[in-house]
């Protein structure tokens, strides 16, 4: 499955009219139903945390958590607690507690105030409870609990089970929180719900950064969930702009020289207004810049959930606070966002003519994507806009940048994000796309668009984005640099239509790989008939097909059910009723939640064949966590088979520790055998992102697939030396690509070949992510299988309307 994450989870600057990952964080990631309409609790819920307190750049001395309360009559909160986990805790972690008393008003606030840094300048509100709690800036988890106890569980389920937790907050990365972690919070944000105290039990859907407005059951403070409007901030009586500029403010880096510090008056033009969500707030450009390129012009304005009273073309002059905000907290390994926080402002007049918008053509961005030296924090050192692209973007943050016309590389998605390149001539796909050649280029004209104004297209890779697109330059740690357009172009068609695979002759066995995204009888009809399609009309019916992404009879529920034949039975009734053949399935179910994927889903990897064209060779003893073995017969005819049929390779092994097991088959074709092995690896979750300040970025998830590859490998070099003559086919979702240190390794010693590199550099891809066409889906072959018949079928990854987010691919083998 892709990194389509819905909006909630893509962090407080990702879009909010509505999801590193690093450069190609393909793979499987977890989809999860949009709850975005549910109604608000009927009482008490965890309404913000904070956790910077008195760290570098916070404004308050402590960390705070407060509860808010949206029901007609007071909470009483005698015998009640507020408890704090970090957010990765192990066996021996503890709970610990703040004990309350005393009582939530009806439809206010109460504020716990918790430990004290060393840093800030203000103290909280008076608070109504205060505690001890050394809350984590940027990742842990706090539960509102009906009793004073510690508590004692430290998984998410089992959380979920403890009938004492009232409510559970977990940011950052939190491994103990509702549904999936908010995100936003770090030194200078907390994370906060919406006025309407919503609660869908999926804390990134209810919760996202914020600048921390702690407020108390007497109603003191900032504007706090739950708490009414806040008081009006006056305007000021002097409008004189300041000595300050924003040239001044942004710098020549990354991070600003004024970081921390209160500055009075900086004048700007408004360019653009965000008006919805709870990341408010307005760009504001200098209309006299100075003559260095690297410094920005343009900073963004937070005011919260606060609706700013500007409009586009006022000039102003904002005093406030100068932060830091690291989308998805710092420890993502994002690049932050220099911003004006806690704003006053004055408007000066209205109507003014907006600073020319830079224009972004083909010569603009450099060709390199950014400095590269091992394990090189980027961040502190000087900006080389003139090299780096990353650096030029830095130096343009918040400004206005025109693209003229473009083509798309990367399809309209759900959230109304676009990926252009400013560069139409590097690494192009004959389809329209830019392909992803190496480590060492991903593509620096790719750019993402998303309408500010509320304006949609759907536009296909290939397609041309015509006229002139027009806006302010944002960052978000899904995707990296983003437009914020106000005028967006037209599209044009550039008449992609999805591909048709050869059909195998009779003497010819096709076998095919489709990851068919978390497929589960839940899923509409028309999901299920869209797929049946690819198989039957674009794949040709292939006599095995692999699949990926299967997930139990019930998909997410969690109850414990792991067996998969409703939902086989209901695609494989959708392939016959699109003409194709009546499909037999062999699978293997697995332990439950032990395989990763979208929790309750228990994905799996599961072959379908055609018994007409080739029969399976069952043999018994295969389970969820017995290995299969080669064995060779010993008479004179020696002859290798497998140990049980179908079997997993190594399931207990810690490579497949909360990943999908390969499923091994053998098969006779016409009297010959041959033995395919299905794939999964675990997904790129966890790596450092590719436009993120680490340069070049950790992939922390390659060494789980480099052990997996060497199993899968190990495996395949056991059956060739028993028998050098075995057919093998090795396929499936590798979530990596065909140039990465796992394909090496799983192609160690020639025992398998990556058909992808059989293919022109141009069309090695069956991927898109953030604009670049990529290779994670794979078939390799052993040494025995000659000229094979290889074609990776687009009909997903390049179109805003998807079956999958992955392509197809087949082999014929005579």
């Amino acid at each position: 499955m892709s990194p389509s994450i819905p909006p909630a989870l893509r962090g407080r600057r990702a879009r909010i009219v509505a999801i590193t990952l690093p450069i190609g964080i393909a793979g499987s990631l977890i989809a999860l139903p949009l709850t975005a309409q549910a109604t608000p609790s009927a009482d008490a819920v965890i309404a913000e945390v904070y956790g910077g307190g008195g760290n570098s750049g916070a404004t308050f001395t402590n960390d705070f958590i407060e509860l808010g309360n949206s029901g007609t009559g007071a909470f009483d909160l005698s015998g009640w607690s507020v408890q704090y986990l970090s957010g990765s805790p192990t066996a021996t972690t503890k709970w610990s507690v703040t004990p309350l008393a005393g009582a939530i008003p009806a439809g206010g606030s109460y504020l716990v105030e918790e430990a004290k840094g060393a840093g800030g300048d203000t103290p909280l509100p008076t608070p109504d409870a205060t505690g001890t709690l050394a809350l984590s800036a940027s990742s842990g988890t706090v539960a509102l609990v009906h009793s004073t106890t510690a508590l004692t569980c430290l998984t998410a389920d089992d959380c979920a089970a403890d009938t004492a937790i009232k409510d559970l907050v977990g940011f950052g990365t939190a491994a103990v929180r509702e549904t999936t972690p908010a995100t936003g919070a770090d030194n200078t944000h907390s994370v906060t719900r919406d006025a309407a105290l919503r609660d869908t039990d999926n804390n990134s859907v209810d919760l996202s950064g914020a600048t921390p407005t702690p407020r108390n059951s007497a109603g003191t403070g900032g504007e706090g969930p739950g708490g009414g409007e806040p008081t009006p901030t006056p305007t000021p009586t002097d409008t004189t702009p300041g000595d300050v500029r924003i040239h001044d403010i942004q710098g020549a880096g990354r991070i600003s020289p004024y970081v921390g510090k209160s500055v009075t008056n900086v004048p700007g033009v408004v360019t653009a207004v965000r008006s919805t969500g709870t990341s408010r707030g307005f760009w504001i450009q200098d209309t006299k810049p100075d003559k260095n390129a690297a410094t920005s012009e343009a900073v963004f304005v937070f005011t919260g959930s606060t609706t700013p009273q500007v409009r586009v073309g006022d000039s102003v002059v904002v005093s406030a606070k100068v932060v830091q905000y690291y989308p998805g907290g710092q420890s993502s390994g994002a690049q932050s966002i220099t911003e004006l926080s806690g704003p006053t402002t004055a408007v000066l007049s209205s109507g003014n003519k907006l600073p020319a918008a830079e224009v972004v053509n083909a010569k603009t961005l450099p060709d390199t994507y950014a400095p590269k030296v091992k394990g090189l924090n980027i961040e502190p050192l000087a900006l080389k806009p003139d090299k780096f692209a990353l650096d030029w973007f830095a130096s343009r943050e918040g400004m206005l940048l025109q693209i003229g016309e473009s083509r798309v590389v990367g399809a309209s998605n759900s959230y109304g994000e676009t990926w252009i390149t400013t560069k139409p001539k590097q690494n192009p796909t004959p389809r329209g796309g830019t392909v992803y050649t190496g480590y060492d280029d991903p593509n620096s004209g790719r750019l993402k668009l998303i309408s500010l104004t509320g304006d949609s297209i759907s536009a296909n890779v290939g397609d041309t984005l015509t006229g002139d697109s027009t806006g302010v330059l944002d960052y978000s740690n899904y995707g990296g640099y983003t437009l914020q357009t106000t005028t967006l172009g037209k599209v044009t068609s550039g008449g992609l239509t999805p591909q048709v695979a050869k059909k195998g002759a009779d003497d010819e066995l096709s076998v095919a790989t489709y990851n068919v995204e978390n497929l589960a009888p839940t899923n509409a009809q028309s999901k299920f008939d869209r797929l049946a399609d690819g198989i039957v009309t674009h794949l040709a019916s292939p006599d095995v097909v692999s699949l990926e992404e299967i997930q139990d009879n019930n998909g997410s529920k969690d109850d414990g059910t792991v067996a998969a034949d409703q939902t086989l039975a209901k695609f494989i009734a959708a392939i016959k009723a699109k003409g194709g053949p009546a499909y037999e399935y062999r699978s293997i179910d697995p332990q439950d939640k032990a395989d990763g994927g979208e929790p309750g889903g228990n994905i799996r990897n599961v072959f379908l064949f055609n018994p007409k064209r080739v029969s399976f060779i069952d043999r018994p003893g295969g389970d969820a966590t017995t290995a299969v073995k080669v064995v060779t017969s010993g008479d004179k005819n020696q002859y290798v088979s497998l140990s049980a049929s179908p079997g997993r390779i190594a399931p207990a092994s810690d490579a497949w520790k909360s990943s999908r097991k390969p499923l091994v088959g053998e098969f006779d074709f016409r009297g010959q055998r041959i033995f395919i092995v299905g794939n999964h690896f675990n997904s790129k979750g966890g790596d450092q992102p590719g436009h993120g300040v680490f340069q070049p970025p950790t992939l922390g998830s390659e060494t789980q697939r480099l052990a997996q590859a060497k199993e899968v490998n190990g495996f395949v070099s056991d059956l060739i030396s028993k028998d050098k003559k075995a057919k093998v086919v090795v396929l499936g979702d590798l979530n990596d690509y065909q140039f990465s240190k796992p394909l090496d390794k799983l192609t160690k010693g020639g025992v398998l070949t990556d058909l992808v590199n059989t293919l022109p550099v141009n069309q090695r891809y069956s991927y898109v992510y953030d604009g670049n066409s990529q290779t994670l889906d794979h078939i390799l072959v052993s040494p025995a299988i000659k000229k094979p018949g290889y074609e990776i079928v687009h009909i997903n990854a390049e179109f805003a309307d998807q079956a999958s987010d992955h392509d197809p691919q087949v082999v014929r083998i005579k």
